[in-house]
């Protein structure tokens, strides 16, 4: 997986290492982990999918900005199965990810507990509204896609920070958010699949 990765065009050898240091096949259904390392999104229940290895590696990169972007403190919106979870937690000292979906956020928990994953702060809440009492954060990374950036996250982007997420509606883009001294800056990128990021939580 990590060859087909390179060869993909993800370069950033700390996001490589990461991704090739977690068993991927243990965030996805049983019955599918005989295509945990195969360059799809896979489905995980509650309608909710299991990124591609590219998309986990090229979005990881992007975050890290070729190592530029020090990663003290990562808010992840969508912890969904917790693969891209376990990916940020390599890669940053912390890691504070939102999941609306209880039952989901509650098996991703005791995932990330057996693999001895301890740098992360999960929380169950609506992620269209971040984690201000966390925040600033160097990184913000969205795993669904959403049209437009609502103000409150921005305000949780630190000054030098950058956010990833895809934009879009029928459409969709890999974007990145920097916030620079003379603002937001915005750049968009490759196309991309995401599902759609709703507001409000589920409990049950």
């Amino acid at each position: 997986m990590v060859e087909r990765l390179r060869e993909q065009g993800v370069r950033d050898e700390v996001v490589l290492a990461a991704m090739g240091s977690i068993p991927r096949h243990l965030f996805v259904e049983e019955a599918l982990a005989s295509r945990a390392y195969e360059d799809v999104a896979l489905p995980i229940n509650y309608g909710q999918t299991i990124s591609s290895p590219w998309i986990v590696g090229r979005m990881s990169e992007l975050l890290r900005n070729n190592g530029d972007n020090l990663l003290r403190k990562v808010l992840e919106i969508g912890t969904g199965c917790g693969y891209q979870t376990a990916v940020l937690a390599k890669i940053a000292n912390e890691v504070y990810s939102i999941e609306r979906i209880g039952p989901l956020l509650t098996r991703t928990r005791i995932r990330l507990r057996e693999l001895g994953i301890r740098n992360i702060y999960l929380k169950h809440a609506d992620g269209m509204r971040g984690l201000s009492e966390a925040g600033p954060f160097d990184g913000i990374m969205m795993t669904a896609v959403i049209p437009e950036i609502p103000e409150i996250l921005l305000e949780q982007l630190a000054m030098g920070g950058r956010m990833v997420f895809p934009k879009g509606n029928k459409q969709q883009y890999l974007c990145v958010i920097d916030h620079t001294a003379e603002g937001f800056v915005e750049t968009i990128l490759d196309e991309v699949m995401f599902v759609p990021i709703l507001p409000g939580i589920i409990n049950r």
